[in-house]
């Protein structure tokens, strides 16, 4: 297991933020993982656990304490059942199982960071979540000190949200079984309306998974949100904010505010979200605020490509972003009285 001392954080995440941490493991096998949580529960000494970066926010300061990176390898396939180590890039792994025919995550191409971190996120897009093949996590349980298998049906999973998320300091993941579908190389049915119009197809069709993937690949690339080091439109997180779920009155409030705010005839983003709740859409939400894209005159700013995504421009600071993510909270909260969410992970400072 790799120790560094006074270790930067910022190259082990995809904003390129933070400050150093006081020691950094890099662990390259699940005992290894383990060993490095033991060792820094027993001793008291605060633990970041770190897999892609793809959805960590860290402070200028940096880390006081043990980063533990989780590099681990492992991908098993067996029929239709996938188990992934969590240190696996996830991207990777999806056009693995598309090259093996198999359906159910190839609208999930493109999205960086690891598999651990899937589960913790319920991780989503273009209509696919992971909750809909995990069938089970395996996990460190630090409360229990051992080593736990949770079937999905006691994950609590929910929109970007999961009992690990809810948990933060008490699972590390180290590794994710799924089941996928054997559909004779053809995705999953295709449900988000953005890829069935892009795919020529109606909702509910099913095409090539392969095409599937190239299709989501082609237009998060086209929303900056696939990893590019000369692009600074990818030097993010991928959505900064949630789509706001609202209850019947919230909702009904948003709305007037927003038809006199844009007119009688305006009718924001509305799907439902059950139990009576309606999801909006939290970048239709920032662009009608007046944060449209490429906002911002500093080192952070929103991308050029989507307005959901904020950016570090190269020589920007975890107060700068920070400060932008402030500004676009404090004027959809005036525009239309909804309050934004950060979706991704803050270590040393808040919004």
């Amino acid at each position: 297991m790799q120790e560094l001392h006074d270790a930067p954080l910022a190259p082990l995440t995809t904003f390129r933020l933070g400050g150093p941490a006081t020691r950094l493991l890099t662990a390259t096998t699940d005992d290894e993982v383990i060993a490095a949580v033991r060792e820094a529960d027993a001793a008291g000494t605060p633990l970041l656990v770190i897999g892609g970066g793809s959805n960590l926010v860290i402070g200028d300061k940096g880390f006081d304490g043990t980063a533990l990176r989780i590099a681990t390898t492992g991908f098993h396939l067996d029929g239709t059942s996938l188990e992934l180590a969590a240190g696996e890039v996830w991207t990777d792994a999806v056009a693995r199982t598309v090259e093996a025919g198999l359906a159910g995550i190839e609208c999930l191409a493109g999205i960086p960071g690891s598999a651990g971190a899937t589960p913790i996120q319920n991780v989503g897009a273009y209509g696919q979540e992971v909750s809909s093949v995990i069938t089970e996590v395996v996990a460190y349980d630090r409360r229990a000190g051992e080593t736990v298998t949770i079937p999905a049906a006691d994950c609590d999973f929910s929109y970007r949200h999961s009992r690990f998320k809810q948990h933060p300091d008490r699972f590390v993941v180290l590794r994710v079984r799924f089941t996928l579908e054997d559909a004779d190389g053809l995705s999953a049915p295709v449900k988000y309306p953005e890829t069935a119009r892009t795919l020529g197809v109606e909702a509910g069709d099913r095409v090539p998974a392969a095409v599937a993937r190239e299709t989501v690949l082609k237009l998060r690339a086209g929303k900056g949100m696939v990893l590019d080091p000369e692009d600074h439109d990818t030097w993010s997180a991928g959505s900064f904010f949630t789509n706001p779920i609202l209850t019947g009155e919230e909702y009904a409030a948003f709305l007037a505010r927003a038809q006199e705010r844009l007119g009688a005839d305006v009718t924001p983003p509305a799907f439902p979200a059950g139990d009576g709740m309606t999801k909006t859409s939290a970048a239709w939400l920032i662009d009608k605020a007046g944060f449209t894209k490429g906002y911002g005159t500093g080192p952070a700013r929103i991308s050029t490509k989507h307005t959901l995504a904020l950016t570090n421009r190269g020589e920007a600071t975890t107060e700068d972003l920070l400060a932008l993510a402030r500004e676009v909270v404090d004027g959809v909260r005036e525009a239309f009285g909804v309050t934004l969410v950060n979706e991704p992970v803050t270590v040393g400072v808040a919004l």
